[in-house]
């Protein structure tokens, strides 16, 4: 008998926006219980980051497994940028970007409609700044309001962290430092306390998990290889086996026979994540399916 997917994948929501507006200004407590409350309920959760320069984030709901239920778990709008003024890091989003916020109802609710939560990934710009070198704790507040809101005006269910192309050192800005990039999660987790926060394990950032005895992995929900197309287990202090995806495909690049091996192998080891990248407008269902059939034991329908 099979399980409806929506059921077994669910997001176990805490205290909501109340939390939300009386944690905004405060540190952060244990993490364990508001961990637990976040994840999302799934024997292996599949993610889906697509190029909205090209496609519609949407795209995410057009695919059932047969029988009923969500191929995609987690939808990622790649990307926002961490840009740079001479002074402070801001949130930028290109013209594409902002278009699918700003047509929310289109691009993004009816995905969330079904139980999948969108996030938007934030990428470094070329301009010096980056999530690994914010100077102080203020900076990496600062910033984290500027993503809370972010999440909060859109309607979104987190944020991703994608240290690439950074360029740090560039525009006078500083080099990666140990504390930065846990500042910054602390003071993100402590605004948005019932959201997801994940993490593409990559750059600078990917080095500097631990500062003053906090863990990244005690902030961030997930994290995932970021080299499609091959098996990398992210290093993540304080999560397990069922918060990471060492498996990572690009559907437009990556050949079925590899995107089915890896699924065979997050199965067989278990592992709780698979992280995919590149869905397109066309229908993939086919591709898919190499991919749904070792992971669920289903076929994925494209439902257009």
């Amino acid at each position: 008998m099979s399980v409806p997917h929506i059921s077994r994948r669910r997001m176990l929501l805490g205290a909501g926006a109340a939390a939300l507006g009386a944690t905004a200004a405060t540190g952060l407590g244990p993490a364990s219980s508001a961990g637990a409350a976040r994840k999302l309920a799934s024997p292996v959760l599949m993610t889906g980051y697509v190029e909205v320069n090209n496609y519609s984030i949407g795209n995410v709901a057009k695919y059932e497994l047969a029988g009923g239920g969500n191929v995609f778990d987690i939808g990622l709008i790649f990307a926002a940028n961490i840009n740079y003024d001479g002074q402070r890091a801001y949130l930028y989003n290109n013209p594409q970007v902002q278009a699918q916020l700003d047509a929310a109802d289109v691009h993004i609710r009816p995905a969330q409609a079904k139980g999948i939560k969108i996030l938007l990934s934030v990428l470094g710009n070329h301009q010096g700044a980056g999530f690994a070198n914010f100077p102080d704790r203020a900076a990496a507040e600062a910033f984290a309001d500027q993503l809370a809101s972010a999440v909060t005006r859109y309607g979104l269910d987190g944020i991703d962290f994608d240290d690439e192309w950074a360029e740090y050192g560039a525009n006078g800005t500083g080099q990666p430092n140990d504390f930065s990039f846990v500042y910054l999660l602390q003071a993100l987790r402590s605004r948005l306390p019932d959201k997801l926060i994940t993490f593409y394990y990559i750059g600078p950032s990917a080095s500097r998990l631990s500062y003053g005895g906090v863990n990244a992995g005690d902030l961030l929900d997930y994290a995932w290889n970021p080299y499609y197309g091959t098996w990398g287990v992210p290093d993540v202090p304080g999560l397990g086996k069922s918060s990471l995806a060492p498996a990572a495909i690009n559907i437009q690049g990556t050949s079925s026979s590899t995107a089915a091996s890896l699924a065979s192998r997050t199965v067989s080891q278990g592992y709780g994540v698979f992280n995919t990248y590149n869905l397109g407008s066309a229908d993939a269902s086919g591709y898919l399916s190499s991919v749904t059939r070792n992971l669920y034991g289903k076929e994925t329908v494209y439902t257009g």
